[in-house]
């Protein structure tokens, strides 16, 4: 693993969230990388790369989610800025349901 990483969590059922569209945007906002999430509910590298120190944002499409799953949610993008360091790599996950989500930073 080189760059950056993330791991969605369906906290309701305890499962892995497949299909999640992520992108990943700088402090332009311009997209540097995207995807989507396997069925481990995993993107093991959205870049391919350690990402260059700075402000990011990840962005979540979870109303597309939700929608193709059959669920009401409130929130139809979560989104999480931080700070790479420049160093290795980041992992960001993202633990989601319906009304509510938490995210921290992974190892």
């Amino acid at each position: 693993m080189t760059g950056l990483s993330t791991h969605v969590l369906d906290a309701v059922t305890g499962r892995p969230a497949q299909g999640v569209r992520v992108m990943l945007l700088d402090d332009t906002g311009s997209q540097v990388a995207g995807g989507a999430t396997d069925s481990d509910g995993r993107i093991a590298d959205l870049t391919g790369t350690v990402l260059a120190s700075g402000p990011y944002r990840l962005v979540f499409d979870t109303g597309t989610w939700f929608a193709d799953n059959g669920i009401e949610g409130f929130y139809p993008e979560v989104i999480i800025s931080f700070h790479a360091d420049g160093g290795g790599h980041l992992h960001v996950p993202l633990l989601l349901s319906p009304y509510a989500y938490s995210t921290y930073r992974g190892s």
